[in-house]
């Protein structure tokens, strides 16, 4: 799969009226003041709300995210104001299926081992389906989170050797952590 590259995504509220393409052209050049020698892509994805940016350098999208601190507003003609967030669009939302690490260790310490490789946004545990009889956790919890970089397909947390794996993860060699 894939990676985009020096692109930033601009993430608008999921439940926002959809805005045209105009409106979004017209955003970004006074809201977010992108220069039009910078850009060499908008991509539009209606359904999610979201506005890619392909720059031509790394600069122009690290400076964009220095000069928004990562959020922008959007007025809608109605004088509704949406926030809207701005991101590297790097691999995107991932749910990572982590195994083999007991219940006792907690989620604070799983998180603190993932951190480097992205925002974590969620940690829950699985359960075992109502008709296997014990709808009770199945020990693997489900992380959410905006990968930054790709995660080895195995670390060590808090003493255990773990599995972990989503879509499009890469083969990797042992990595270790807290």
């Amino acid at each position: 799969m894939a990676e985009r590259q020096n692109t930033v995504v601009c993430s608008f509220d999921p439940s926002s009226p959809r805005i045209t393409a105009y409106e979004i052209h017209e955003w970004i050049h006074a809201a977010l003041r992108i220069q039009e020698s910078t850009v060499s892509m908008i991509q539009i994805d209606g359904i999610k709300r979201q506005v890619f940016i392909k720059s031509v350098d790394k600069e122009s999208v690290h400076a964009l995210l220095r000069d928004t601190a990562g959020r922008a507003e959007y007025k809608y003609p109605n004088g509704e104001i949406s926030i809207v967030n701005i991101d590297t669009a790097g691999m995107g939302t991932k749910l990572i299926r982590v195994v083999n690490l007991p219940p006792e260790v907690p989620n604070d310490t799983l998180h603190e081992s993932l951190a480097s490789f992205g925002k974590v946004l969620n940690i829950h545990a699985e359960t075992w389906a109502k008709i296997y009889g014990y709808p009770v956790s199945n020990g693997v919890r489900q992380v959410v989170m905006n990968l930054a970089r790709h995660l080895p397909s195995h670390l060590t947390i808090a003493g255990y050797r773990v599995l972990l794996f989503y879509e499009g993860q890469r083969p990797h060699v042992m990595a270790m952590a807290r």
